[in-house]
């Protein structure tokens, strides 16, 4: 038997692109009867640039711009999600902003942060798009992608994004 799908993680790197793959999100959460739980990740401040920071007195300026950050990402995702939602609500027929139950920023390496989320929030699939950017091992699947991929037990739906070429309109 199949599990049930109740709660989706939708990963986002707030690109432009990146609600191409939200649209698989919704898509399954409508199917499913699912929430969609929203996660950024910031990357850390590395714990050098404090040291150094610290030795002109800069420390609590970087402690400052990076609460800012997360403060300005959950901003921007909430912003950006209903801009996206009111365009896309006349194709699915009902506010997809319902479907949002949680928006998390946390601070850290991207892959990590999503598989400890996906645990601790009980998430049944994961959703993320991937750039396909890199070279070799991670030529086709970008590293956040298979990094997260290689590392759950969760199924997990890794959407191809649009090139920044062919970058689509959210709508």
């Amino acid at each position: 038997m199949i599990p049930q799908i109740k709660k989706i993680l939708y990963a986002t790197d707030l690109t432009k692109n990146s609600t191409y793959a939200f649209r698989y999100a919704i898509d399954l959460a409508r199917k499913h009867d699912a929430k969609i739980i929203i996660i950024h990740c910031v990357e850390e401040i590395p714990s050098s640039a404090y040291a150094q920071a610290a030795f002109f007195d800069a420390a609590k300026i970087l402690r400052k711009s990076k609460n800012q950050e997360k403060k300005q990402s959950i901003v921007k995702i909430k912003e950006g999600l209903q801009q996206f939602c009111q365009k896309v609500e006349s194709q699915i027929g009902s506010p997809c902003v319902n479907l949002v139950s949680e928006v998390i920023v946390k601070e850290g390496h991207a892959a990590e942060e999503i598989l400890n989320t996906a645990d601790t929030k009980r998430c049944d699939v994961i959703v993320l798009g991937t750039h396909g950017k890199g070279w070799l091992k991670h030529a086709f699947l970008g590293s956040v992608a298979s990094s997260v991929l290689g590392r759950t037990r969760k199924p997990v739906f890794i959407i191809p994004l649009p090139s920044e070429k062919s970058r689509i309109k959210n709508g």
